[in-house]
């Protein structure tokens, strides 16, 4: 992976500079589920957090979102 997995919000912020490919997002929600873990939330937290209104992502999105971090989650397991 040419992104490192990000250990802070700050960092997930930073790789907005990035053209974003695969592994840019890949490194995001690696780093999310890193940072949301070490936070004591659950799945069910962050997924809910997902799906909530945002002005950024339609609700399709969001549960697309949703479901790919789901499954990334078991694989970081």
């Amino acid at each position: 992976m040419n992104y490192p997995i990000p250990d802070s919000p700050q960092e997930i912020v930073a790789l907005r500079q990035q053209p974003i490919d695969e592994e840019l997002v890949a490194s995001a929600i690696a780093g999310l589920i890193k940072i949301v873990r070490a936070q004591g939330q659950s799945l069910e937290e962050l997924t809910a957090q997902l799906l909530a209104e945002d002005p950024l992502l339609d609700q399709q999105q969001r549960r697309w979102l949703s479901q790919l971090v789901a499954q990334s989650w078991e694989k970081f397991s």
